[in-house]
Parts: structure tokens; sequence; C-alpha cells
């Protein structure tokens, strides 16, 4: 029996990838059926798992050289297999709705397919058995999120916003195929099992796998193109922060986490490196205007959140925190999405106001999200977030990291409850417009989809991935409500930011405000003075010195340095009088018959 439902397991899995691979082809109205049967599909093997734990490996193709074997292989693991539910549901709910946001593009059935290889790109990711495969899924979504992210090419900031996440996707794309060029040199294989039987990896294919999930999941450091990403349509932004692109990093070092385990180094790097990134990002979040970035840094901020879960020996916490916070964050920009368009394309929050009442479902729904993203109890979030916090507070590693995760946790409930209450409470601050409506359903149902997933899928992926007994434990109830507190506290200190917009308080920007607005300046110094001074220095060597050097010192100027003198030290003897000029003529005269004499004795 259990070998039947080994077959059966594997065979849908691999069945699954057909309709998958068919829906970029098919018409626009067979796209979105095609992705339900998908994600139905999806279901069996998952259902399979969390019955029976049935894992496989399935290899289709072999190639045999001279001193490397290569093979086509599928991994059917608890990864793959609780993460391909979650990302054909959400991508099917992201095009239903779609069809309504992007119905006066005129290439929309192109976009859509754009959309699904960009998923296709992402299953390859997953699902890969060896390196090369998974090379392949990691540059498919790289171009996928250049060709979508630059959909709007004719506005200069599309082009410059899908420039700037090639470029510092490159950059991370460097330490991953310098670590799969050292892995083959060194283990000769590519294959992830064979890699992992290899637990003592030195630190120099480990960082080059780190550097490579910092670019692709915006870490510290390779941040800024994840909020200038954002100049993409909104169904991109949806689907590139919940299940595609930037969980991709991520993805990666759960995926080789046999062999980051083995070094304290690689851990300690991506503890440190997901504390400073989390809390950054929710810094930046909290004075932010434009609602998609808002949401944007809250994804950077969980991503971080991420890398610190590895950082902490913890793969399947961070793979936990994948899941849930697809559902929400999808829903998160789906909903601005609907208040944007609703609103004749405004982003700024300060100028939305009162869709509580036009726009309820939204409304609701974004309020929903806010609050599973705060970590509220019994949401999708709570159950990874909160455990997440819980295992950093029982964890002797790093105070510094306890620290600033549990600022970034105040600083995320801070900026969910300003994004609630500045778009939809209060008085409307916009101008009238008549799309203020949710009469189409491909509007209204994809949100309440993904809030549906927000509120239970939490529940459910927690007792498939969690111990059904979990130990007892031993946390004083101060540090079990340490996360908790932590949220109130955030939503408490929002209610100056109420008082000062109901009041009609004049703000006065601090140092630290504008700093944050501004990113820190991590963009104006990466993107603007250092390559002025790049310039400036290139300018002076190349012209300044070459001209003073070349062109006047051992030119012109040499020539002009040598006259003057000569012709200084031989009219030095020139004074003007009669009895100088005869003397020097008499013994000129005398030397000139002297030379000749001699010449012709």
């Amino acid at each position: 029996m259990a070998a039947l439902l080994h077959t059966a397991m594997t065979t849908t899995m691999l069945t699954l990838l057909a309709p998958t691979l068919y829906a970029p082809l098919a018409t626009q109205s067979n796209i979105a059926r095609t992705m339900k049967l998908a994600t139905a599909m999806s279901l069996v093997p998952a259902l399979i798992f969390l019955n029976l734990g049935t894992q496989s490996i399935t290899t289709n193709l072999y190639w045999h050289a001279p001193t490397f074997t290569l093979q086509m292989s599928f991994i059917f693991d608890t990864y793959a297999t609780m993460f391909l539910p979650v990302a054909l549901l959400i991508t099917s709910t992201i095009l239903e709705f779609t069809d309504w946001y992007m119905s006066s593009d005129p290439h929309q059935a192109r976009f859509a397919k754009y959309l699904l290889l960009f998923l296709i790109a992402m299953t390859t990711l997953t699902t890969a058995n060896n390196m090369l495969q998974l090379l392949v899924g990691w540059e498919g979504v790289g171009i996928m999120s250049f060709l979508l992210i630059g959909w709007w090419h004719a506005r200069m900031s599309a082009n410059a916003s899908a420039l700037q996440a090639i470029m510092y996707n490159r950059i991370g794309d460097i330490g991953l195929i310098m670590a799969t060029a050292w892995l083959a040199t060194n283990y000769n294989t590519w294959e992830m099992q064979l890699l992992f039987s290899h637990p003592n990896t030195p630190m120099l294919p480990l960082l080059g796998l780190i550097l490579a999930a910092t670019g692709k999941s915006a870490q510290f450091g390779l941040h800024p193109w994840l909020p200038a990403a954002m100049e993409g349509p909104t169904p991109v932004s949806a689907l590139l922060h919940s299940s595609t692109m930037v969980v991709a990093g991520i993805f990666l070092l759960i995926r080789f986490h046999p062999l980051l385990a083995a070094s304290a180094t690689a851990l300690t790097t991506c503890l440190c490196l997901g504390a400073m990134t989390t809390t950054f990002a929710a810094l930046c979040a909290l004075t932010q205007n434009d609602i998609k970035k808002i949401v944007a840094f809250s994804t950077s901020s969980q991503l971080g959140l991420m890398m610190l879960t590895i950082g902490m020996n913890q793969p399947e916490l961070a793979f936990l925190h994948i899941t849930t916070h697809a559902f929400f964050k999808a829903m998160l920009f789906l909903c601005s999405g609907s208040i944007i368009h609703s609103l004749n394309n405004e982003q700024d929050i300060r100028k939305m106001g009162g869709t509580q009442k036009t726009l309820p479902i939204t409304s609701s729904c974004l309020t929903l999200g806010s609050l599973a993203l705060a970590g509220t109890p019994f949401l999708a979030g709570f159950y990874s977030k909160d455990t997440i916090i819980e295992t950093l507070c029982a964890s002797p590693l790093n105070a510094w990291a306890l620290l600033t995760t549990a600022i970034a946790t105040g600083l995320t409930a801070a900026y969910s409850a300003r994004l609630i209450f500045y778009t939809h409470l209060g008085a409307p601050r916009h101008l009238p417009t008549s799309h203020l409506n949710e009469n189409s359903p491909m509007q209204t149902r994809p949100i309440l989809t993904l809030a549906i997933g927000s509120v239970v899928f939490g529940l459910l992926i927690t007792t498939a991935l969690l111990p059904m007994s979990p130990p007892t434990t031993t946390m004083t109830p101060q540090i079990k409500l340490l996360a908790l507190t932590t949220t109130l506290l955030g939503l408490l200190c929002t209610t100056d930011l109420v008082h000062q917009t109901t009041a009609l308080e004049t703000k006065k920007h601090s140092t630290t405000h504008t700093t944050t607005t501004q990113l820190m300046f991590f963009t104006t110094t990466a993107h603007r003075q250092i390559p002025k001074m790049k310039l400036q220095i290139g300018h002076t060597l190349a012209l300044h010195l070459n001209d003073l050097l070349w062109y006047q010192a051992t030119g012109p100027m040499m020539l002009k340095t040598t006259n003057s003198l000569i012709a200084s030290k031989t009219s030095s003897r020139l004074t003007g009088t009669i009895k100088t000029h005869l003397t020097l003529f008499a013994i000129f005269t005398a030397t000139c018959l002297m030379w000749a004499k001699l010449r012709h004795p």
C-alpha cells in the first residue's frame, strides 16, 4: 500500500507539470481553468504527504561525461510538496485579479503568460535535485522579474527599476555560480544528496550561497531593488513578494541547510544579516507614504526574519513563515491594487481615507492582512512569527539579534496600524471618483480567497510541519508573551500618529524621520554619491593630471621653460653698453679665426 501511494504521489507531481506548462500556451479564457486544475492536482501529493510523510526522488534522464555525471532529477520532499499547492493557489487568485486590474491593457494575455512563466521558473527551482536545474530556475525567476517589473517600459522609472533589479540580482548570482563551480570542482557532483554527504564544507562556497540569497531575497546591502520594483503592475508585486523571486533566496538556504548547519560562521552571518535587515526595513516602512512601498518594505523585513531563523539553525520554521507569509502578503498587495485602481492610480496614503464605506471588502481584508502581518493571535502570521521569536528567546546565540528583532516586531505593528488608519479610516482625503465600488467579482473573489487562507492556513500548515507532541516548554510567561506584548506596544505607539492626523497638527520632520524616509540615505549614497566621486576621481586623473603632466609639463611648458632658460643665460651679458658689445664681438671674431686656422692649418 505504501509503495502504491508512493507511486501515485510521484506520478501526480510529475503530471502536475503538464497543465502548468500548458497554461502559457493556452488562450486567455483557458488559463484560469488550467491553473485551477493544477491547484487541485497538487493537493493529492500534499494530502498523501500529510497522512504518511511520503517523500520521493525521481530521476528521468542521465548524461555521462568522462569525469562528471549529470542527471535530471526531481525531489518531492516536505518543502516541495507543501510549497507547490500554496504557490499554485496564490498564482490562480492573482491571475483572476489580473483580468480585472489589467482589463484596459492591450497585451493582457501576454502579461498573464509572463506570470505563469514566472511560476514555472519557481517550480523548477523548488523541485530541483541538482545544481544545474536549480540554476535554471534561479535565472528564470530573475529574467521574468526583469520583464514584469519593466512591463510599462514607456516609463523611464519602470525601465530604471527593472535594470536595478537585474543588476543587484546579478551580484547575488556571482555567489551562486561561484558556489556551483566550487562544488563541481571539489566534490565532482551537483546532486544534492551527494553534496549533503560532505558535512565539513569550507566557508567559501557557503559564503557564495549566502551572497546569492542576499541578492535574491533583498537582504541589507542588496536591498534597494525591492522597493524600486514597485514600478511594475500590482499583480507582479503580489506574485513576486508572496511565492516567487524574493523567497527563492531563503528557499536556497533552506535547501542547502545541511551544509550550512556544520558551519557556525555561516549561521552567525545569516543571524546577524537577518536581524539587521528586519530592523532596517521596518524603520524605513514606518515613514513611507507610498502604499505599495510600505508593503514592499514589510516583505523585506519578513525576509530578514526568515534569514535570522536560518541563522538559528531552524530551517523548518523559516519555511513555515514562507508559506504563511505568502497568503497575507499577496492579499495586502491585491487590496492595495484595488484601492489604487479605484482612486485613479493614487498611491499616496495621505490622499486616501474613507474607503471603509465605499470599498468594504477591500478595507476589511486589508485590515485582516495587516493584523496577520503584525502577528495577531490565531491568524496565519501568529503561528510562524511568534514561534520564531519564542525560539529566539530560548536560544543563547545572540542577545543583540533578539533585541533588534523585538524592535522590528513593534515597528511592524506600528506601520501596519498606520497603513490601516491612513487608507480607510477617517474622512476621505481624495478627489471624487466614479470607480469607488466593488461591483466586479474578479476584484473581490481573489481577495476573499486569500483572506480565508490567511485565517486557516496557519493552523493547517503548523499541524503538518511542527511535531504533533511538542516538548513541555520551560519558558516563563513573560518570555512566552514577549512577541504579543511587543506588538501591542507598537500599536500603542501609533496613537501619536493618529492624534497628529486628526488634530491637523503641523508635522515637524526631524532628522530621524528624514533619514528613514530616505532609506538611511543608502540609495543616495550608492547610486549618486559613490558614482559621482568615482567620476570626479576619473576626471581628475584622466584629464587634469594628463593635461598638467603631458601637455604642459612635458610639452609646450617644457619648451617655454627651456627657451626662457637659454635666453636668460645667453642674454645676461647684453647690458646695452658699446664697450660690452665690442668686447663680445672681438672675442667671437677671435674664436672663429682660431677655429678656422685649426681646421685648415
